[in-house]
């Protein structure tokens, strides 16, 4: 299954069917208070309220923080392979956070996608080997101002059915 060609998305791909799929199929999200504000195959953007991702220090506690970053990055990555025909097994192998700025509020987290050549590259291998690995990066903003970004290694397995 050749995962090179991006078409449109499918009809259920809107943000209440997206977030309805993270809130069951991920239930962090749903606890988390995400909610989809973008989904296409370029962007994604999650906004999260900050009371159930508390900490004692009335900030944005760090594993939340981790979860909302690499839950962009995820759903984005899954939106590409699901247009693209292909429903590999997708998975995070490594992931790393730098913390720019505590949060204080209600934030979004952003995932962006342009780099058509990695898009080639690991369409090619997953397509050739059935398992390619691509790098996303996920940032958590308030308003116009970066406070964390995530970097992450993905895993993409094509199913054995």
């Amino acid at each position: 299954m050749h995962v090179d060609e991006l078409g449109s998305p499918p009809p259920v791909g809107t943000r209440t069917a997206i977030e309805a799929y993270l809130h069951q199929k991920i239930p962090i999200s749903a606890a988390m208070g995400v909610r989809v504000k973008t989904a296409t195959l370029e962007r994604v953007d999650l906004w999260l309220p900050l009371q159930p991702n508390i900490n004692h220090e009335k900030t944005l506690f760090g594993g939340s923080a981790a979860a909302a970053a690499t839950l962009a990055a995820w759903t984005l990555l899954h939106l590409r392979l699901t247009a693209a025909g292909a429903e590999p097994q997708l998975v995070v192998q490594r992931g790393a956070m730098e913390y720019k700025k505590p949060i204080v509020g209600d934030f979004e987290a952003t995932c962006l996608f342009g780099d058509t050549a990695a898009w080639g590259r690991f369409s090619h291998t997953l397509a050739r080997r059935g398992k390619a690995r691509l790098t996303m990066t996920a940032r958590l903003m308030q308003g116009t101002n970066e406070m964390c970004a995530f970097f992450g290694d993905f895993v993409a397995l094509r199913s054995s059915t």
